[in-house]
């Protein structure tokens, strides 16, 4: 099973990760990552955009990508766009597998690709003005531990 949905409404990660197993005696281990927009420095609110249908297919290449490095039963990826605030949910990976380690890995790519290299764009807004969002190098150099 493979979810992939881009949308503004917050989501139940409780019910996602349900859905994910359903029926299924064979999943042994669903690891889940759950991202909040963080108030730091005066963040009032985090706007993001995308360009819809490219950014569900570039997704669903890097979970294409993830199940050809792990034993993945099933995925569901929600990223939400539009005004966030602090303390709202952002993204959800969840990813089922027989056994945790494969499950822990395939999320642990996932998000670091959502996080360096998916077509989104970030603006932070604070009362002081707003500003686009630059990857930070931080983040690629641990991304690049994935490269083939």
């Amino acid at each position: 099973m493979r979810t992939i949905r881009i949308q503004a409404e917050d989501f139940d990660a409780t019910a996602e990760c349900e859905t994910i197993a359903a029926g299924r005696g064979d999943v042994g281990a669903i690891v889940s990552f759950i991202g909040l927009v963080r108030g730091e420095d005066g963040l009032t609110a985090l706007a993001l955009q995308h360009y819809p249908g490219m950014t569900e297919r570039e997704i669903a290449s890097h979970v294409d990508e993830a199940e050809t490095r792990w034993p993945i039963l099933g995925t569901t990826i929600i990223h939400r766009v539009g005004r966030l605030v602090p303390g709202e949910r952002i993204v959800l990976v969840a990813v089922a597998s027989t056994h945790r380690a494969a499950a822990f890995a395939a999320a642990e790519f996932l998000m670091d690709y959502l996080k360096t290299r998916a077509p989104f764009w970030k603006q932070e807004q604070r009362g002081t003005g707003r500003i686009w969002v630059e990857s930070k190098e931080s983040d690629e150099n641990v991304a690049l531990r994935w490269a083939r």
